[in-house]
This record gives structure tokens, sequence and C-alpha cells, in this order.
């Protein structure tokens, strides 16, 4: 059965999100994938008996997309940090679909950073629809509650407080939205967006 692969990150010093904290979080993301795989082996022993195993099994998949969306949002997120800050591109095809959606880069931002700032854990998440060839922000709750069928994530922002509390405390959550922003290579956003427009 193939089995899904952890992925590893070549993250440089942060500012504001401590080495400690980067090692700790990656372990959050190794059980994801750990749990994705064992899920899927349990699902395909335990549907060789699927009428003995319904109710199970019907658990069973309601928790996948809780691992599988978990491990997913932490490899766009991990990613950003990847190669060390770098600005946007004004030129860019992503900062210009921002600017025709939002009016302007600045505007987004406000609106995203205030999507970051919402109660609770979940994801603050810019995601590209190619159907209506626009861009959309979104809330998701936990790691899968509010996905956006069919739309492809371009910057994934992760709002549960393992990813901040250590290093900000629960009052410093905007301090580090601030520093999520310092630390991004904008690249790796650009290049998402490429390859969902390009799809």
């Amino acid at each position: 059965m193939k089995k899904f692969e952890e992925k590893k990150f070549d993250i440089p010093a942060l500012k504001g999100i401590s080495a400690k904290n980067i090692e700790e979080h990656l372990k959050l993301y190794s059980g994801y994938v750990k749990h994705a795989n064992l899920i899927l082996e349990k699902i395909e022993e335990m549907s060789k008996d699927s009428e003995k195993n319904a109710y199970a099994l019907g658990e069973l998949q309601r928790r996948f997309g809780f691992e599988f969306d978990g491990m997913r949002n932490h490899e766009y997120y991990f990613s950003h940090f990847e190669g060390g800050p770098k600005a946007p591109d004004a030129k860019s095809a992503l900062r210009s679909a921002i600017e025709a959606e939002w009016g302007s880069f600045d505007g987004w931002l406000a609106r995203f950073k205030a999507i970051a700032m919402t109660r609770g854990v979940g994801w603050a998440i810019l995601y590209y629809d190619a159907h209506t060839d626009r861009l959309v922000n979104a809330w998701v709750d936990e790691q899968h509650l509010g996905h956006l069928t069919g739309l492809s994530p371009v910057l994934a922002l992760d709002m549960w407080e393992h990813s901040f509390v250590a290093d900000y405390q629960p009052s410093g959550k905007k301090n580090y939205v601030e520093d999520f922003f310092a630390n991004l290579n904008w690249q790796t956003a650009e290049n998402l967006f490429v390859a969902a427009t390009a799809s």
C-alpha cells in the first residue's frame, strides 16, 4: 500500500519564531503523516468485513480528513519559510491578481491578517479558484472544517496555538501574524499560484 511520506524542510533562523518551536511543530506535522497512513491501513484491513466494521470504518473516514489536512496544511505552511524571507514581487502574477481582487495589496493584507485573528484554532488560507479565476480568503476551523472544495491553497497560515504560544504567549497572537509575514518567502506563494493557474 502506498504511503504518504514526511517532507523535510530547510528552514533558516526566523524572526520571533524560535528554532525550538519549529522543531516541536515539525514533530506535530510528523504525527499527522503517521496517522494519515495508519488510518488508511486500518480502513484497508477493516474493509475486508465492511458490514461488521461499518461503524468503525465510518469513524475512521471522518478522522482521515482531519489527519490528511493537518499533514497537507503544514506542508504549505513550512514551505513558506524555506529560503528565508523574500518580499513579494511587485510585478508578479500573484500580486496583480491580489490587486485586481481587493483593489490593493495592502487592502488584501489587512483583510487576511484580520481573518488570522479569528477566535479559535484553525488556518487563514488564501486560495485560487480556477472555476472563476479569482483569489479567495478563508478561515478553516481545526484542520479540515471549511476548506473550499476544488480550490488551490496559495498561502497558508497556521493559527493553532501550538504555532505561537511558546514564543508569543496567547496575548501575542497578533505579533506572531506580523512575524509570519516578516519571515515569509513570497516566492513560495507565487510558485503555488503559478502552478494553480497553469493547471
